[in-house]
Formats: C-alpha cells, sequence, structure tokens
C-alpha cells in the first residue's frame, strides 16, 4: 500500500504542476511564507483565516500567509499532501481517510466542532427525519460518506443524483432535497422565495470536524512556524465571531471581486455563531481550534466499520499533530 501511495503522489505532483521553488522559506522581513489552500472559495467558513490575515494576527507572528480559494474541482487533500501547499481546509474524515492510504497529512486545528452539512428541503416538505428518506432521491456527492453510514444506521435505502453545486432544481421542485451547507444556501434559497429547512448530519450522529491539516514535512521541518500559524489562526477566528468581522468581509469581497455582499457574509457568520460551530461547546471542553481525541477515534472506527478504510490502518497519533 505504501508504494501504491508514492506513486499516486507522484501523479498527483504531475496533475497540479509540482511544487514552487521554495528553498528558501524567509522573505523579506524575516517572514516565514505559508500557503493555505482552502476548500472553497472564500466564504465566512473562512473568516477566521481572512481575520487573521487582514489584521495582521499572522503577519505579527512572523509570518506571510497566502490564501488559495477553492472550488469543486480543486483536490484540497492531494494539493497538501505533495507540498504544493502547507495547510489545507477539509473534513476530518477525509484526512483520516488519505492518511490511512499513507499520504502524508495531519490534523491541526479544528474549524468548525461539527460539519454544517445537512440535507436542504423546502419549509413545507413532509420529510422531517432521515428515516423518511427510503426510497427517496437525493442530489448530493456520491462519494460523501454519510450516504452509506446514514442508510446503515436507518435501515433504509435511497437514491442518489450528483451534486451540482446550483440551487436551481431545488428552488423549482417542492418535493426535491439537495445535499448542503445551512451557513450558506438558504440566504440564497431565500431571496428566490424558498425558505428552506435541514436534516443536518450531527443530529443523526454523524460527528465530523472541519479542520485546518498539514503537510507532514511542514510540521517536522518547520514546527515553530507551524505553531504560530495555529495560535494566530485561533486568534484570527475567536476576533472573527466575537468582534467586528468587517475586515475579514472585506478581505473575502475582495477575494471574490464583489461576487459576495454584507448581507450573505453576515447571515453566514450569524448562522455560524447560533450553531456554535467554531467555538464549541465548552461544558464538553471545547474552543476554538480544539480538536478531541476520542471523537477521532470514533471517527475512525466508524470509517472503518463503513468500510472505507481498513481496520488498523490508521492511529489517531498518526492523523492529529499536537
Amino acid at each position: 500500500m505504501k508504494t501504491q501511495s508514492i506513486l499516486i503522489l507522484a501523479f498527483i505532483f504531475v496533475i497540479v504542476g509540482g511544487c514552487s521553488n521554495r528553498d528558501d522559506q524567509n522573505i523579506p522581513g524575516n517572514k516565514e511564507k505559508v500557503i493555505v489552500q482552502l476548500d472553497w472559495v472564500p466564504e465566512p467558513e473562512h473568516g477566521g483565516l481572512y481575520q487573521a490575515l487582514a489584521k495582521g494576527y499572522f503577519a505579527d507572528a512572523g509570518l506571510d500567509v497566502t490564501l488559495l480559494p477553492g472550488g469543486a474541482n480543486i483536490a484540497v487533500i492531494e494539493s497538501v499532501a505533495v507540498g504544493q501547499a502547507d495547510v489545507g481546509q477539509s473534513a476530518s474524515t477525509q484526512v483520516i481517510t488519505a492518511a490511512s492510504r499513507d499520504l502524508p497529512i495531519k490534523n491541526i486545528a479544528s474549524v468548525f466542532h461539527q460539519i454544517p452539512t445537512a440535507l436542504m428541503l423546502h419549509e413545507d416538505n413532509p420529510i422531517d427525519s432521515f428515516s423518511e428518506l427510503d426510497k427517496k432521491t437525493i442530489m448530493a456527492r456520491p462519494e460523501a460518506l454519510y450516504i452509506p453510514f446514514i442508510k446503515e444506521k436507518y435501515g433504509i435505502d435511497f437514491d442518489v443524483i450528483p451534486q451540482n453545486f446550483g440551487l436551481g432544481m431545488l428552488i423549482n421542485d417542492p418535493k426535491f432535497i439537495q445535499e448542503g451547507f445551512y451557513i450558506a444556501e438558504p440566504f440564497f434559497a431565500e431571496k428566490e422565495g424558498v425558505k428552506l429547512k435541514f436534516l443536518r448530519l450531527s443530529e443523526a450522529g454523524y460527528e465530523v470536524y472541519a479542520t485546518l491539516f498539514a503537510n507532514d514535512n511542514f510540521l517536522e521541518s518547520r514546527p515553530e512556524v507551524a505553531a504560530a500559524f495555529v495560535d494566530a489562526f485561533i486568534k484570527g477566528w475567536a476576533d472573527y465571531l466575537e468582534g467586528d468581522p468587517t475586515p475579514a468581509h472585506e478581505a473575502i469581497k475582495a477575494a471574490r471581486n464583489g461576487e459576495v455582499d454584507d448581507d450573505f457574509l453576515n447571515f453566514s457568520r450569524e448562522m455560524i455563531i447560533t450553531e456554535n460551530l467554531g467555538r464549541g461547546n465548552p461544558k464538553k471542553n471545547e474552543t476554538y481550534g480544539s480538536i478531541n481525541k476520542s471523537r477521532l477515534a470514533n471517527e475512525i472506527k466508524m470509517l472503518e466499520a463503513l468500510g472505507a478504510i481498513e481496520s488498523g490502518s490508521v492511529s489517531v497519533e498518526e492523523i492529529l499533530y499536537e
């Protein structure tokens, strides 16, 4: 398996264009360069990163951070694994799955304590629980690991049509069911006069982090830089959600060339706050950036049970950097 993974990485390296010449990590002003690959186009889910960048928290820590926008066709895991980027944002399950195939990456901090993924339905759709999805059709990413999890947990079956990342079918069909982020898509649906409700994956017991993860070589060769990056990110995340979000929002709007406005950014941020995604639950000893080892162990067991990874192929210590 190790040899196969090395060959896969070599192929990915060619596909993404290889690594840029970064022999000299020091840049003028003695700042260390860190490249971050986002999982999607800039949105409030990246607010902590943009706040830390805009408020100078990264710079104050001696870092020169570049945030690369993501999208449907961006291979975040692979980009970080080959060193095209130092840090990426993804779901913890994806990091675990990749690490089980010997890709050299580790989780370094939580972004959200629960991924804000849900199945979205019209508010007047009679379906109110996952068990009622039996024999229905949903639009989702066919490879999404929550699909076999839901089917097995509730003893149901349903059809999946591939996600197109648009809302047209959901808006126009009152019976349509689609995967989405409940911190984002509802805003755009309501602008079209459609109110949505959600079946949150976390409510089904599918407890998965949204995390920042990093390349092993970056972590091993530049541990002080990695620690400074995480500290500045956490400071930015707390400031974004508890302080004035304007610096991050202005930076996001600039990165999106005006494609999003303050109404959307404020809506999404408020949803993140209301759902307590960033800070987490203090009663569970959760806070900005924290990752619980027991939860990661449970994720590993879940993925093993689903057949997504081989039993014993990865441990908590192999997927979490401390």
